[in-house]
Formats: C-alpha cells, sequence, structure tokens
C-alpha cells in the first residue's frame, strides 16, 4: 500500500524483456541502507518488487500483465519514473490509499496555466470512468491528486486535475507533453462501494434488510 506522495525522480538503468517477467533497474537517490530485497516500490505508479540492489540501482521484476496493463510496454532507458517506497504502518497517510494497481492508461489531452498551476486534461476508457468523481483521489503515474471536473462520453471519461508547482518540479508531470501516456489508478474505496453495491441483498448491513443498495444510500444521503 503507497499513500501517492512522491518520494524521489528516479531513472531507467536498464531493461531487459523477456518472453516472460521483464527485468527494470532503476537508479535512484532513495535511501538503499533501508530497501531490502523483497520490499515493494511503486514504479511511476505501478507495485513492483525488488529482486536485485546494487549501490544506487534496484531491479524489479515486471511481470507480462504488468506490461500489457500499464505504459512500460513504451518505457525506454534513460526515461524517468516516480518512486515511493511502500506505507509502513504506524507512518503518516497525507496523500490516499494507493494499491500499486493500475486500472488502465490515460492520456494528456490539454494543459494551460491557472494562475499558479497547471490545468491537466485527461481522457481514460469509459469502463473505469464509473470511479472517478469531482473532488475525488485519483493517482496518476502513483502521483496521488484531486480531481476538479469530470466529463463522460460514450466510450471514454475526461477529467481535469491541477498541478501545484512544487508537484510538477518533484515528479514526472512537470515534463509531461500533450499525447503522453500515464498510469491511472481510481479510488480504492470507490471500487469497495461498487462491488457493494453488485452483492445487494448478499451483504447484510445493520438496519437494512436487503443490504447496501442505491436506495439505502440515498435514503441517508450518500448518494
Amino acid at each position: 500500500m503507497f499513500t501517492g506522495l512522491i518520494e524521489t525522480v528516479g531513472q531507467v538503468a536498464a531493461l531487459r524483456k523477456g518472453h516472460g517477467e521483464w527485468q527494470l533497474s532503476v537508479q535512484s537517490d532513495l535511501p538503499m541502507a533501508e530497501v531490502k530485497l523483497g520490499d515493494s516500490i511503486a514504479v511511476s505508479g505501478a507495485c513492483l518488487t525488488v529482486t536485485q540492489m546494487a549501490g544506487r540501482q534496484f531491479t524489479v521484476e515486471v511481470s507480462q500483465e504488468s506490461v500489457a496493463k500499464t505504459t512500460f510496454a513504451a518505457l525506454q532507458v534513460g526515461a524517468a519514473v516516480n518512486l515511493e517506497r511502500a506505507l509502513r504502518m504506524g507512518g503518516r497517510l497525507d496523500g490516499h490509499l494507493v494499491q500499486g494497481h493500475v486500472d488502465a492508461v490515460g492520456w494528456l489531452e490539454s494543459q494551460q496555466p491557472r494562475g499558479g498551476s497547471m490545468e491537466l486534461w485527461f481522457r481514460v476508457p469509459g469502463e473505469i470512468g464509473r470511479y472517478i468523481i469531482p473532488k475525488g483521489s485519483i493517482a496518476i503515474d502513483g502521483i496521488s491528486l484531486t480531481v476538479n471536473q469530470v466529463a463522460d462520453g460514450e466510450d471514454a471519461t475526461r477529467f481535469s486535475i491541477n498541478v501545484i508547482p512544487l508537484t510538477q518540479r518533484k515528479t514526472t508531470l512537470g515534463g509531461l507533453a500533450v499525447g503522453g501516456r500515464v498510469n491511472v489508478e481510481t479510488d480504492l474505496l470507490g471500487r469497495y462501494v461498487e462491488r457493494l453495491l453488485r452483492r445487494g441483498g448478499n451483504c447484510a448491513v445493520k438496519g437494512s434488510d436487503h443490504g447496501i443498495t442505491e436506495a439505502f444510500l440515498k435514503e441517508r444521503g450518500f448518494a
């Protein structure tokens, strides 16, 4: 589990592609003395396991499923990647709960200055649009951000975020160009709510004979 607060930006030092898992080596200024074999590190939003370490580099393995569902298929040596180590029990949660399980690849549709910040509009496949709501949380390339506006289409959803100058400087968003692809993870809570709604009466809730339904939520002011 992660928070979506990027610790540092690393650089892809090596990428070894195989028929099975890929090996990705990253050079970074993470405190490597605190990193162990088997640790989880979010690399641009994807949770990966450390399998090797050498000096300032660490290596992770990327499954074919992860390659297919993320931007890693187009990753090249020298590319910048956002890095965050897993959240420790008792640590502060300043962003939001991020699993490191990418839902879809989106792309930057437009960007324009808004005061001292930048307003970015992204487009994602429509099937994950139902989890994106105004003022809700979303992770883009592992960065915890707040959704401003949402526009649903027939086969795609567009949403906007504001990126402050600090986030532009300290993450890969500062160098993202229009048309650039990003890893997107929607809010974990939204996915759980949908699961409960789909189960309906199979999910017992105190005070309700029918479980959590849309009507149940509306009656209590949650929908």
